[in-house]
């Protein structure tokens, strides 16, 4: 096992809100990342819970029964707690003080205007019944990216115009209450090589609500059922007839679990000048999904027996992360002239 990166390694800082299990979309889009990112960075993984309740008030049970559903699937893909701080955000009050200061350093009209608020709004169908909370979710997630110094964050596509707007509000702070050094510091994102997985329906996005995901403590029984539901080409009814790429789920997957690049550029070739059956495609996929995540499925099920280790685990990360935390909102309190004893 590789050590931890030492001290003066770039801080990374990544996570997600538990409001479900974690699925095949989080481990191509970030988990499998984090894996190897702990070996690099000093790596902060946060399970975002005082977040989703800006959306979740009406079932603040989900998000507590998922905190530890989640660190569960951290643990079973190899995320290690000795190489990884994992923390639980509602746990470190200095990232909702900081969050205070820094809505003070951005306008309502700029918060409405970020691209990833307003999509994130219609997708919710909240119109102009916006929790407040949700609408300054950039200035909370800006608190929680400088709290621990990150300078480089994780994200997909359409996130990027948050980590913009943090970097605006470091730029404002340290600009006018900085002085001689910067206090805080800005951070660049990185985009992962897979994009977002679509659902198994074919949808845009595999999604906890949408129910078209294949979580990554899944049955084989559940793989099995999940596959065979898996979107392909509707203008392939025949074997006999050219199949398209385009689109097909079954292919996209492929693409993302598929360590066999020839063969699986041979199956392409096949299938579409036509003669090869959903079904082989399927077959293959499920094969290879099968073999992904027994071994997930079985370290999930060996930490889950003791689940007080896990929450241990995470108070021990929470205790260390709030140290960071603290010394950076005591440097801010500091330069907002704040400090009075």
């Amino acid at each position: 096992m590789s050590s931890t990166p030492n001290s003066s390694a770039p801080i990374i800082l990544t996570g997600d809100r538990p409001t479900g299990p974690l699925h095949l979309g989080h481990f191509v889009g970030s988990l499998r990342n984090r894996v190897t990112y702990q070996d690099t960075y000093r790596q902060f993984v946060m399970l975002a819970d005082a977040q989703a309740l800006t959306d979740n008030m009406d079932d603040i049970g989900k998000v507590h029964r998922n905190v530890v559903e989640v660190a569960l699937d951290y643990l079973a893909v190899g995320i290690d707690p000795a190489r990884t701080t994992i923390l639980i955000q509602s746990q470190i009050p200095e990232l909702t003080e900081l969050t205070f200061y820094y809505l003070n350093l951005v306008t309502v009209a700029r918060l409405e205007r970020n691209p990833t608020v307003k999509q994130e709004i219609i997708m919710r169908g909240f119109e102009r019944d916006i929790p407040a909370g949700f609408l300054t979710y950039p200035a909370s997630q800006a608190a929680d990216i400088t709290a621990f110094k990150a300078s480089v964050v994780p994200v997909g596509e359409d996130q990027i115009p948050m980590i913009e707007q943090c970097n605006e509000i470091v730029r404002k702070f340290n600009r006018t209450y900085g002085g001689e050094r910067d206090i805080l510091v800005e951070c660049k994102a990185i985009v992962p090589e897979v994009g977002r997985l679509p659902g198994i329906d074919g949808r845009a996005k595999m999604s906890k609500s949408l129910g078209n995901t294949i979580n990554l403590g899944a049955s084989a029984d559940e793989i099995r059922a999940a596959v065979k539901q898996v979107y392909t080409d509707p203008l392939h009814l025949k074997v006999s007839d050219p199949g398209h790429l385009e689109g097909n789920v079954a292919f996209i997957y492929l693409d993302a679990f598929d360590t066999d690049k020839a063969g699986l550029e041979e199956m392409k070739a096949h299938y579409t000048r036509g003669g090869l059956g959903d079904s082989v495609v399927k077959k293959r996929l499920e094969g290879i999904l099968q073999d992904l995540l027994a071994p997930i499925r079985a370290r999930r099920e060996e930490f889950a027996k003791d689940r007080g280790q896990v929450l241990q685990i995470l108070k021990e990360g929470t205790l260390k992360a709030r140290e960071v935390a603290a010394q950076t909102t005591d440097e801010v309190r500091k330069a907002l002239g704040l400090s009075y004893f």
